[in-house]
């Protein structure tokens, strides 16, 4: 039983893909944050001339950014989260891209 107790005090070593994982969450999260905020800015009611929208955008950036950065712990490894981080990076710039050629001017 001592061995049983005296390997529940151990601390377990940081796996090497977590570094890789919140750097993923991190850079390529503030990334999508930014993007979705300015998809919603763009697609969302009024536009983005509405009254005080900026301050909720802006606001609305922090909560997007530290649920991908929380999520990205979920990927079984480092290289899965920067490639699917980065497909969804892709997807909402192209959107935003699409959202902000489609309004008139």
């Amino acid at each position: 039983m001592a061995d049983v107790s005296s390997t529940r005090n151990t601390p377990t070593p940081i796996r090497p893909d977590w570094w890789s994982k919140s750097l993923a969450g991190v850079v390529l999260g503030f990334a999508l944050a930014i993007a979705l905020s300015g998809l919603f800015a763009w697609i969302g009611p009024g536009g983005p001339a509405a009254v005080n929208k900026l301050q909720f955008i802006m606001w609305l950036v922090v909560p997007i950014w530290l649920g991908v950065v929380s999520v990205c712990f979920l990927f079984r490894s480092g290289r899965q989260a920067w490639l699917c981080l980065g497909c969804a990076n892709i997807l909402a710039h192209t959107a935003l891209l699409a959202a902000r050629g489609s309004l008139p001017h």
